[in-house]
């Protein structure tokens, strides 16, 4: 007998080939009816017998395609009928929207090989893409996901790709995207400067200019591409110099796996990151005989790497014939361009040429960053390649919520029921143009998702501009959230962890609940709530924000604190480099305790460290000391240095002063860098465990949750896991990063929390 089902499908289900799946797959088994795209996923209408129905919905959870996730299926009865066949149908626009497409995917292996085959007719397009790749996020411009709902929908299929997108069998079957050289977008070159000279062979003139050492500006997915060779050290330092770039490293694009190998170390789950379909740029530790120019990566041993993601990517790589630097399109602090307009102005002086397309791009998107960290993927900033696939709440959200965010790494979230959607990353909210694009993208997620949101969530610190954003609005309840609560939540919502958990919350700067900044925490928290436990003995910043930049100035305050203010500076090579009249006004700064506030952060206590055991009196860019001072440590070193926990205090404190006057002994007698900074991590993440394990010990047995940005250091969060994991559940980010990029998702997930109890 025929039976009749309605099933609801949410997830990552539209623009993956799932429908073209699900009508092969119900045609192998004899069911009848048909599916649909509508506003929260995909609905299928099946009919057939109850033990083919059940068989059916038992194969729609596995073997779907590669880029689809389903998150939640539901099923109702439907009465018998006598419909034959199965279709795809019509979609539904109506009802409560959810965001179900997926990403941008990486150029798929048979996508790939079309293109490098001369005897295909799509043999060097650009734009080749199927079911299983190609654009997504980044082209649509509502939702269901289909092709007039993209900026794909002004090229018209012609017959082939048509015959192709109409075919069940055919891997394009309903390929939004679908396109060829005939009907397709194209690709132009314009030259930057003097004026507009227009190639035949686009690709082949911006690879003559990149192998001659000049600057050339592609447009991708999510944006445009500063690109110059990679082992060419002029260009990368014209690029530099241009871009205003101080010494942070640039990313390289590499052809394939084997060139990845004779550039940098990859272990097994770092060559899978590599691999993996949203193409990450991983950082990884370079090869001393690598031959990419030094002034890629200045001063540090990690090198971000990233394979192609698109087909144009895989052309220009092959006719350049070696690794691209490839770096977001701005002056530094500014957004990604993504227009073509746009992009010759902004672009012009700091680009030769640009390589263009006429496909538009409808969202500013930057690649994603992820390292392998104590042997575990970790996403480091949460782009292209993960936006906006849906993250899954364990409890629903009483009412919309968007949270804005951090000041520095900016991205926002919007919860909508049992969803949360990050928005791309947007960067340091520095400029005007960087706050307009944080508004720009989060007014286009609310309007893919038809979601105004009634709770506005953001961060207590009143100078961010994620905040004062927030309070401009005036249509949704503000709440404010503690910066460390967030940081700990958004690891328990990974997580799907009501509470409680310790959380350990250690980043640079947040703003606290007293008058000092907060980042060496030790919370007990909830969803709702919070109670400081611990932390660490607070260090004075002299001058503000400026010390962020001279370290010496931290280092200057820890040894003021360390040696009862009389600093031993005059044998110390940091301070040989340091004018005595500046010297001198810190040192009035800490005497009369003016403009040196204090702050709690760790990371303020790897500049301090960092910049006394390196001689390093100035960081170009947040973490560079931090990374500098990790890569120094001698791994076969395995002392520490001595520290106390007041426990007395509350906060319990930990305080860091003995080993700063060992730290200085060593010093002096001539111990190496990188045996005192294998001291210094070995001492920090003893300590951290130490007081971890003393606080369980009168809390009972909790999860430990670490979070924050400093736990983006390899040898610190390893030394502390390997501490607490035998004795207890260690949580670590994968997917939401663990530095302020993550945090939104916890400021969303407090502000419902704290309404709901409030109500």
């Amino acid at each position: 007998m025929t039976a009749g089902l309605r099933i609801e499908i949410r997830g990552t289900v539209q623009g993956v080939g799932f429908r073209p799946w699900v009508t092969r797959l119900a045609r192998s088994l004899g069911v009848a009816g048909g599916v649909r795209n509508d506003a929260s996923g995909v609905r299928i209408d099946a009919f057939a017998s109850e033990e083919i129905l059940g068989r059916f919905v038992e194969q729609l959870q596995r073997d779907m395609p590669p880029a689809a996730r389903v998150v939640s299926l539901r099923s109702e009865p439907l009465a018998p009928s006598a419909r034959t066949g199965f279709a795809i149908e019509l979609s539904d626009a109506g009802g409560d929207k959810a965001l179900s497409i997926p990403p941008d995917l990486a150029t798929c292996e048979e996508c790939e090989a079309e293109v490098l085959d001369p005897s295909n007719r799509r043999h060097d397009y650009a734009f080749t893409n199927c079911t299983n790749c190609g654009p997504r996020f980044t082209i649509a411009t509502g939702i269901p996901y289909d092709r007039a709902q993209t900026t794909m929908a002004s090229f018209v299929m012609c017959g082939s790709c048509k015959a192709e997108y109409l075919d069940v069998e055919d891997r394009r079957f309903h390929a939004q995207p679908n396109a060829c050289p005939e009907c397709g977008p194209s690709l132009r070159f314009v030259a930057l400067g003097d004026g507009v000279a227009i190639a035949r062979e686009p690709i082949v003139a911006a690879a003559e200019l990149l192998k001659a050492g000049l600057v050339v500006g592609v447009k991708g997915l999510g944006g445009f591409h500063l690109s110059c060779d990679a082992y060419n050290s002029g260009a990368v330092h014209l690029l530099r110099e241009r871009k205003r770039r101080d010494e942070r490293p640039f990313a390289v694009m590499v052809r394939d796996l084997a060139a990845a190998r004779t550039l940098a170390e990859l272990s097994a789950e770092e060559e899978a990151l590599l691999r993996s379909p949203e193409r990450p740029i991983v950082l990884l530790r370079r090869r001393e005989a690598a031959a990419i120019a030094p002034e890629v990566n200045p001063d540090t041993p990690l090198l971000g790497l990233f394979l192609p993601y698109t087909p144009l990517h895989h052309l220009l790589l092959r006719a350049v014939g070696r690794p691209l630097v490839m770096t977001s399109a701005n002056v530094s602090d500014e957004p990604i361009c993504k227009d073509d307009d746009e992009a010759r102005k902004r672009l012009d002086g700091i680009a030769d040429a640009l390589l263009l397309h006429d496909r538009e791009i409808a969202m500013r998107c930057d690649d994603s960053v992820a390292r392998v960290i104590a042997g575990a993927p970790t996403l480091m900033r949460r782009s292209r390649g993960f936006v906006p696939r849906p993250f899954m709440l364990k409890k629903p959200v009483d009412r919309p919520v968007l949270a804005c965010g951090a000041h520095l790494k900016n991205t926002f979230c919007i919860a909508t029921g049992d969803t949360a959607y990050f928005g791309p990353h947007i960067g340091d909210l520095e400029t005007v143009a960087a706050l307009e694009f944080f508004e720009e993208a989060v007014e286009r997620m609310e309007s893919i998702l038809s979601t105004r949101p009634e709770v506005i969530a953001h961060d207590l610190h009143p100078g961010y501009l994620s905040t004062r954003y927030a309070l401009a609005r005036n249509d949704g309840e503000l709440v404010a959230v503690q910066h460390h609560h967030a940081h700990v939540v958004s690891l328990m919502a990974e997580h799907a962890i009501d509470g409680p958990v310790l959380g350990l919350a250690f980043d640079g700067t947040g703003a606290g609940l007293d008058d000092s900044s907060w980042g060496g925490e030790f919370l007990l928290c909830f969803a709702d709530r919070f109670e400081r436990l611990g932390t660490f003995r607070p260090i004075r910043l002299p001058g503000g924000n400026v010390a962020m930049r001279e370290v010496w100035r931290i280092a200057y305050a820890l040894l003021h604190d360390a040696f009862d203010g009389k600093p031993p500076v005059e044998d110390l090579p940091l301070f040989a480099q340091v004018p005595d009249d500046a010297r001198r006004l810190v040192a009035q700064m800490l005497e009369r305790d003016l403009n040196a506030p204090r702050a709690h952060g760790v990371g303020r206590y790897f500049d301090a460290f960092g910049a006394l055991g390196l001689g390093r009196p100035v960081s170009s860019f947040e973490g560079q000391i931090a990374i500098a001072w990790d890569f120094a440590a001698d791994d076969g070193a395995t002392n520490r240095y001595r520290f106390e926990i007041d426990r007395a205090r509350t906060p319990n404190e930990i305080d860091l002063r003995p080993a700063v006057r060992a730290m200085v002994e060593d010093i002096r007698s001539g111990t190496r860098p990188g045996v005192i900074s294998a001291r210094f991590h070995r001492t920090l993440a003893e300590a951290s465990a130490e007081l971890t394990e003393a606080l369980l010990a009168e809390l009972g047995r909790l999860p430990v949750a670490l979070t924050g940005g400093v736990f983006q250091n390899e040898r610190l969060c390893s030394g502390v896991q390997s501490r607490l994991a035998n004795k207890y559940d260690v949580l670590r980010h994968r997917e939401v990063p663990p530095g302020d990029g993550g945090i939104a998702v916890g400021q969303a997930l407090i502000a419902d929390a704290f309404l709901g109890d409030k109500g």
